[in-house]
């Protein structure tokens, strides 16, 4: 049986969360207050800090993350380096 996506979200403006263990906690338990409820808690404007708590939390494949006005599952952001000539380096 497929799991069906829930048909409210509830988007949480976490940019002021500090990147801790309690604010890691608390996002816990109002996720799992919002899934009794039918419903799925997606946060937005999430530090870099906070999201790599989440992922080593393992929380990162639970709360879901806004990402450029999407809702997308936390997955790991692949860098992408710019190629450069020698000449091109920084000072």
């Amino acid at each position: 049986m497929t799991a069906q996506p829930p048909e409210r979200a509830i988007v949480c403006d976490v940019s002021a969360l500090p990147p801790d263990v309690g604010a890691i906690g608390g996002l816990a338990r109002l996720q799992l207050l919002a899934k009794r409820q039918g419903a799925e808690i997606r946060l937005c404007e999430v530090s870099s800090e906070l999201r790599e708590l989440l992922a080593l939390c393992g929380l990162g494949d639970v709360l879901c993350v806004e990402v450029a006005g999407q809702a997308e599952q936390r997955e790991e952001r692949v860098g992408v380096e710019e190629e450069r000539q020698l000449g091109d380096l920084p000072a």
